[in-house]
């Protein structure tokens, strides 16, 4: 535990339910050659403000893979492990029921989710510190955004790619007026939630119930390293993405481009010529 007596202790919880049905299993995928989980409970671990990880989990698997990787496991109630269940609930359980097991309070919680496999140390280390450090009372990832959103107006019918989506209905600007077109630099910057961590005061999350109460940071993280994990597409993406975002070994440096052949000279009656007429 890395928490001393005189600091708040902070839990960081990692809720990893067997069922999955956009990726089956997902959440003993190995991304990077690691399943998601032990991902999760690495990046906690990680974290200095961190006293305790803990996954809370219906399935056999992801509880042995979340103990291999050095976290502590909660057992799920299958009344909120399903797919109508909150991650909110999931969080609420494992926290009284850690308490109960080690008689004593928590000061703060975070949610970690395993669907954003590129999430940092550093990065759990600061939305915990927003709380704990800054005053903060709810704290969570974002990264920069400067797109353009839209919604079809009346609803939003999906489609597949290169489909054209709500062709019968107007098409409206949500962060923009579509009628004007500013610079980027003269929009105002967006922040665009992560989905990889959140902190909570305890005592108001028990109160509000809900990830996001009283004063809220953002915590800015790399828009590059933003991926959630939801659908087989994603999980392809993060794969190819690891090899880079994990980092390069030392002894294995980046390729460098080799120098270009010198020109070969043209021809005096080449067109392209000089002396050509």
């Amino acid at each position: 535990m890395n928490a001393t007596p005189t600091t708040p202790f902070v839990l960081a919880v990692v809720p990893a339910r067997g069922g999955s049905k956009g990726v089956p299993g997902k959440n003993l995928q190995p991304v990077g050659g690691v399943p998601l989980v032990a991902r999760a409970v690495r990046a906690c671990l990680g974290a200095g403000l961190v006293g305790a990880t803990v996954v809370t989990t219906d399935d056999p698997g992801i509880a042995e893979a979340a103990r291999a990787a050095g976290a502590d496991v909660v057992p799920r109630p299958a009344a909120i492990a399903g797919d109508t269940a909150t991650s909110e609930a999931a969080v609420l359980h494992a926290l009284e029921a850690y308490e109960a097991m080690h008689g004593s309070r928590v000061d703060v919680v975070l949610l970690v989710q395993c669907t954003s496999p590129f999430v940092t140390a550093d990065e759990i280390d600061a939305v915990a510190a927003a709380v704990v450090h800054e005053g903060a009372d709810s704290a969570l990832t974002a990264a920069p955004f400067h797109g353009f959103m839209w919604r079809v107006d009346g609803g939003s019918p999906r489609g597949r790619g290169g489909e054209a989506v709500g062709v019968n209905h107007d098409a409206v600007g949500v962060n923009h007026d579509k009628a004007v077109r500013p610079r980027r630099q003269d929009r105002p910057e967006d922040l665009l939630e992560t989905g990889a961590a959140y902190a909570m005061r305890v005592d108001g999350f028990r109160e509000a119930g809900h990830r996001f109460f009283g004063r809220t940071a953002l915590v800015r993280t790399d828009p590059a390293r933003v991926l959630e994990i939801d659908e087989p597409d994603d999980l392809a993406r993060a794969r190819a993405l690891a090899p880079l975002l994990d980092g390069v070994p030392t002894d294995s440096p980046l390729p460098t481009a080799s120098p270009l052949p010198a020109a070969s000279p043209l021809p005096a009656d080449s067109p392209l010529s000089a002396t050509a007429h």
